[in-house]
């Protein structure tokens, strides 16, 4: 891929513009923060001193005001300077992978989807997704994007109710069409000791039991990495066969952090949990030396090449 990159002549020129764009917002922000650094020492000092050097803190207003125009014409220019890389550099990219690819950086999956694909036991509280990159490989449509999913608690202290945000997902949920409409709903989640515990009091205590079941699977290597849980126990079998299951210690060995997965309706849906952003332009690193995008199309294949992983254009099934 980047060979492609180096000897794709219309995105050089289209990165080299880019480039361009990006310096300008770069000197910009700088050019704003410094204003608006000096602007506060200078406003802070006059009224500290008091009319002696009332001028200073004239002075400073005016960087402060100065400052923030700079910053405000930056934040224009780089809301088309992002459009441009996401339409222009993003898109090419996937279609350099595969042309049915295509991305919509302006919506993302929805919050009612993301409570329905049950990845997750906690209901979010604060909810935000971009990026949607969708397309066809084979016979099989999928989609995936960036999403950052929190709930909250609140705890009673002496100096009144205090508000706790925490994390549910800051990464990425695939989707990707099964070619089965499933009768039940089946939830792969990672092993810890909080979902042991649940497991136990969902087999010792069916009572407190939500409605799904443990499923015990008879493969060491996938129990000792997740808990499954379904509401339709041979179905569950029927979807994670042996060859399935490998497939997806595979995909979890192979992914930063551990896979969540859900099999329901008629798709599969996977959460990556990851530590950054993505597809999103740098201001202040060159655009040309393409390192932030080769790191964009590394994930771009690996999500990409889950169809194949999972083999989901084998098609066993047919939908009712």
């Amino acid at each position: 891929m980047a060979e492609d990159i180096q000897s794709n002549t219309a995105l050089q020129a289209t990165l080299a513009e880019l480039e361009d764009q990006r310096k300008i917002i770069s000197r910009l922000k700088t050019k704003s923060y410094l204003l608006i650094l000096v602007g506060i020492v200078c406003a802070a000092a006059g009224v500290y001193f008091g009319v002696p050097i009332v001028a200073t803190a004239i002075a400073g207003g005016l960087g402060l005001i100065a400052g923030f125009y700079f910053l405000n014409k930056a934040g224009q220019l780089f809301n088309e300077y992002r459009h441009a890389f996401k339409q222009r550099v993003i898109s090419a990219a996937l279609k350099s992978i595969d042309q049915s690819m295509d991305i919509d950086y302006q919506s993302g999956m929805s919050e009612n989807d993301f409570v329905y694909s049950q990845l997750f036991t906690n209901r979010p509280d604060r909810y935000s997704s971009q990026d949607q990159i969708y397309g066809a490989a084979g016979k099989t449509k999928f989609s995936f994007s960036e999403v950052h999913a929190e709930y909250k608690t609140v705890t009673q202290t002496k100096n009144g109710k205090q508000e706790h945000w925490h994390t549910i997902l800051k990464g990425i949920v695939f989707c990707a069409d099964f070619n089965k409409h499933f009768n039940g709903t089946t939830v792969v989640r990672p092993k810890d000791m909080g979902s042991a515990l649940g497991a136990w009091i969902s087999e010792k205590m069916p009572l407190f039991s939500s409605g799904s079941d443990v499923v015990k699977l008879e493969s060491p290597v996938f129990d000792k990495k997740f808990i499954t849980y379904s509401t339709d126990q041979v179905e569950a079998r029927y979807i994670l066969t042996p060859s399935m299951m490998e497939r997806l210690c595979n995909l979890d060995d192979s992914s930063h952090y551990s896979i969540s997965v859900s099999f329901i309706g008629s798709y599969v849906y996977i959460a990556f949990p990851l530590d950054k952003d993505y597809f999103e332009p740098p201001v202040f690193k060159s655009l040309l030396d393409q390192k932030s995008l080769m790191e964009d199309l590394e994930i771009i294949r690996f999500m990409y090449g889950i169809i194949a992983e999972l083999d989901l254009n084998t098609r066993i099934w047919t939908k009712q």
